[in-house]
């Protein structure tokens, strides 16, 4: 069931997934994403429905404008920021009556949700994070976004602007190339992206070039934090910065091999073993049910290393991982 929630900001569209007395998980997508895509891997998994949809209530939340069918709007609407984002959320969560939540975000998603759990500290459980930024634009960040931004505002969503949000998104192998075809769900990206208010799309991005570095306030983060990154993800380097800077007591990065930014859509299946250990130090299980040995939770499948519950934090150690392509 989809609501829309009036904010201060703006009204907010909340997809609801599952029993609402269940424990609440937030999602936010990365920018011109929004649940339909960005987490839609992920939770089509078989198996996330034993471990996630099991377990909690999902409550996806889109950016503004973002959600199907969206208006677009106005050029004159004042620009929002990204503690306007952050602020967004909590407005959410008093609407369903919530009080802490697990927050699952992508890059841009994942820094708003970041931003929250450091304005909000008592409302966060814990953040699986993925691709995430947490330092302000570097100068190249913020000229490339500067020209999708110029392009959004005066030529909409066009051929170049999808490119360059693809090549934030996937990693080359998805994308294709001369001698290999572009894959279906870079198609399916490129056709929903079509689907986007490009002036909705422009007030998220304006919002995401300006923010400001975290890096400094994330070791005061209470809440444990699982990072996934992809191999060949433009971020890589920063979401090695944000481990280094969180408390390597309650902090785990785990890589996985050739994947872009977005692992949710690409390789959701790697995902799956480092959130259940995750989750095990919430006394949260997955469901019990019979794995097939050609799954890609079979243990064949896996680097041994997250076998280890130790590895996954259960003592809250820290960890760098690969998990191989199946």
């Amino acid at each position: 069931m989809e609501h829309l929630v009036k904010t201060s900001h703006g009204p907010v569209c909340v997809a609801v997934y599952g029993d609402p007395d269940k424990p609440a998980l937030i999602t936010y997508p990365d920018v011109a994403l929004n649940y339909m895509f960005c987490f839609q891997g992920l939770f089509f998994c078989p198996e996330a429905s034993s471990l996630l949809l099991h377990n909690f209530c999902i409550y996806h939340i889109s950016p503004l404008g973002h959600e199907l069918g969206a208006p677009a709007i106005s050029l004159d609407a004042p620009l929002i920021t990204v503690d306007d984002l952050a602020d967004q959320i909590v407005e959410v969560l008093n609407f369903f009556g919530l009080g802490a939540v697990m927050c699952m975000g992508v890059t841009a998603g994942a820094y708003i949700l970041t931003l929250f759990a450091m304005k909000y500290r008592q409302r966060v459980l814990g953040l699986i994070l993925v691709s995430p930024l947490c330092k302000a634009p570097s100068w190249t960040e913020w000229l490339y976004n500067k020209v999708m931004s110029n392009l959004l505002y005066y030529y909409g969503m066009c051929g170049v602007v999808k490119e360059l949000l693809l090549k934030q998104y996937f990693s080359k192998e998805v994308r294709g190339n001369g001698q290999v075809p572009e894959s279906d769900i870079a198609q399916e990206c490129r056709r929903l992206l079509c689907e986007r208010q490009s002036t909705n799309v422009w007030r998220f991005l304006e919002a995401i070039n300006g923010r400001m570095d975290l890096s400094e306030g994330l070791r005061k983060l209470q809440c444990r934090s699982l990072i996934f990154i992809g191999e060949h993800s433009p971020y890589h380097s920063e979401a090695v910065h944000m481990t280094t800077k969180l408390d390597r007591r309650y902090s785990a990065l785990v890589e996985v091999q050739g994947c872009g930014s977005l692992v949710t859509e690409e390789q959701p299946h790697a995902m799956m073993i480092p959130m259940e250990y995750f989750l095990m130090g919430y006394g949260i299980y997955r469901q019990i049910q019979s794995v097939s040995p050609r799954s890609p939770l079979s243990p064949t499948s896996i680097s041994p290393e997250l076998l280890s519950p130790e590895s996954m934090g259960l003592k809250l150690k820290p960890i760098k991982t690969r998990v191989p392509i199946s």
